[in-house]
């Protein structure tokens, strides 16, 4: 591990002393933050809100909920920043994605939000995407006109928004006839704030019903929309990355704490931003996240899809760029599943665990697919586990396994991204909640061989990245400024004497998945 170098590239003069309101609304509650513009959190407050869970893989929020974390997390930041109104420029979100939230014609929620976690329309999904004949579960016609218009197609686990879409259609006909128009959670965001219901883009992208072939000009395609059974009436128009949507509204103002009439960016979903919080904005320059779930993503020049994998290129939040799309479905999750089930009562002892297991945690193999998998297998139905448990395992080795599991995964991911990529990426700037952690870098730079930057408060990436892409779009940044503006912590080497040890251990991790998914299919299928 080794200290990083300071940032030689100062922001220009006055700079600083603009101030961007950011929202990152995460799955277990929003982060607000006061950030400058030339990239520092000033203040930043957490708030949580609740999840609902349900048999049949039911995952929902309240938006109002939402709503109210918001409000009250704004005006703490606000306060502790303690900066003066005139210096606020702008309000930018982003948050997390893939999920849907039921509008009516008053901008009113009608139904609690379907989150990305929720695959309750997978049965109709499979029969959009499907046909007489099916090769992995698609039509061949379909899912070549799929792959070729947007870059993907529509998850067969379902859950992306069109399979929320079609099980409200299917399953709560009163809750689709009310709805006026279905919204990503950030956009609906952005319509609390200014009364306009658009989309981005980047943020519409995973409908899977947008022509991205010219990334510039992103339309909805009436034979997906068809397909899909999407009803365009209801779905939001579209507006290109770095917009400004609106301002926000007095009422909004007041509940924020800020002053009213404030340009607000169009707003991104969490894999944009955060690879912007990263500083990872060159094409090709990789970023690892884990937070509640994870994924490795990059910027890169082309619109492209891995079918066999689940990766595919999708609009950028930032105009006129691809960005590298994937997730794991659970990777923080998994800690602090793992931190309940076993009585661990925080981080420090979580750290001191970790510390007294070996490297290998005694051959223990942890599974973090608690609430299945999108890639690089799209499955909804396998599940998690410790494996290859003896009497000598010890607590210890639990702990250490499931943060050896997680990194596993990566290095599952990672290879696909790499040859999705067509070359190694030899370092992965690391942020979200995991990268706090020194001991989780040292991991997954061992598990994955590969260079780990720790970037300075990690867990703020996504807020920082929202903030920085308002201020791209109020034209006060330009994209080449953005890595000067975000610093790195501390650079973590791969232990060369344990790559041995990693892939015996790697290749059984996915000879698991493999010998196991029938089980699973058979046990969760129904």
């Amino acid at each position: 591990m080794t200290g990083p170098a300071a940032p030689d590239d100062p922001a220009p003069a006055g700079l600083a002393d603009a101030c961007v309101l950011a929202v990152d609304l995460g799955t277990g509650g929003p982060k607000v933050a006061v950030v400058s513009g030339d990239g520092r959190v000033l203040a930043h407050t957490f708030v949580p809100v609740g999840l609902r869970l349900f048999d049949g893989g039911g995952a929902e929020q309240d938006p109002g909920e939402w709503w109210a974390a918001i409000t009250t997390a704004s005006r703490r930041a606000v306060a502790e920043a303690g900066v003066e109104p005139g210096r606020f420029v702008g309000v930018g979100c982003t948050g997390q994605w893939s999920g849907t939230v039921a509008v009516d014609a008053a901008g009113e929620a009608v139904a609690p939000a379907i989150i990305w976690m929720d695959s309750r329309g997978h049965r109709a999904v499979r029969r959009a995407v499907g046909g007489p004949v099916t090769v992995l579960g698609y039509h061949p016609r379909k899912a070549l006109r799929w792959i070729r218009t947007t870059g993907g197609a529509p998850g067969l686990s379902g859950k992306d928004p069109l399979a929320h879409i079609l099980y409200l259609r299917d399953e709560h006909p009163d809750v689709y006839e009310r709805t006026a128009t279905f919204l990503e959670p950030v956009d609906y965001l952005n319509l609390r704030l200014t009364g306009r219901a658009c989309a981005s883009y980047d943020s519409i992208a995973a409908h899977w019903v947008t022509d991205n072939r010219r990334v510039g000009s992103v339309a909805y395609d009436d034979t997906l929309l068809a397909w899909s059974g999407l009803d365009r009436s209801r779905l939001p128009d579209l507006v290109p990355p770095g917009s400004i949507v609106g301002t926000v509204s007095t009422q909004a103002a007041v509940e924020l704490g800020v002053p009213a009439g404030l340009p607000v960016a169009s707003a991104s979903g969490d894999l944009h931003s955060a690879v912007v919080g990263s500083g990872a904005v060159e094409d090709f320059a990789g970023h690892l996240y884990i937070g509640t779930s994870s994924w490795i993503s990059a910027h890169v020049p082309f619109k492209k899809t891995s079918v066999a994998t689940n990766v595919a290129s999708i609009p950028a939040a930032l105009a006129g760029r691809y960005l590298v799309a994937d997730e794991h479905e659970t990777a923080g999750a998994c800690l602090t599943f793992a931190m309940d089930a076993l009585g661990v009562t925080d981080f420090d002892e979580v750290a001191a665990l970790v510390e007294a297991a070996p490297p290998g945690s005694g051959k223990v193999l942890f599974t973090p697919w608690l609430n299945g998998e999108r890639s690089p297998v799209d499955d909804h139905t396998v599940r998690g586990g410790f494996h290859n448990l003896s009497l000598s395992t010890t607590r210890a080795d639990l702990v250490r396994s499931v943060l050896e599991g997680v990194a596993l995964d990566s290095r599952w991911l990672l290879d696909a991204v790499e040859r999705f990529c067509g070359r190694r990426f030899e370092t992965l700037a690391f942020v979200g909640g995991g990268a706090r952690s020194d001991q989780w870098c040292q991991v997954h730079a061992d598990v994955l061989g590969r260079r780990i930057v720790q970037m300075a408060e990690p867990v703020l990436a996504n807020v920082r990245g929202a903030a920085l892409l308002a201020l791209v779009a109020l034209g006060r940044v330009t994209v080449d400024r953005i890595p000067s503006l975000v610093e790195a912590q501390a650079t973590f080497e791969p232990d060369a004497s344990l790559r041995p040890r990693y892939d015996e251990l790697f290749a059984e991790f996915v000879t698991l998945y493999r010998r196991t998914k029938g089980v699973y299919r058979r046990l969760n299928g129904g």
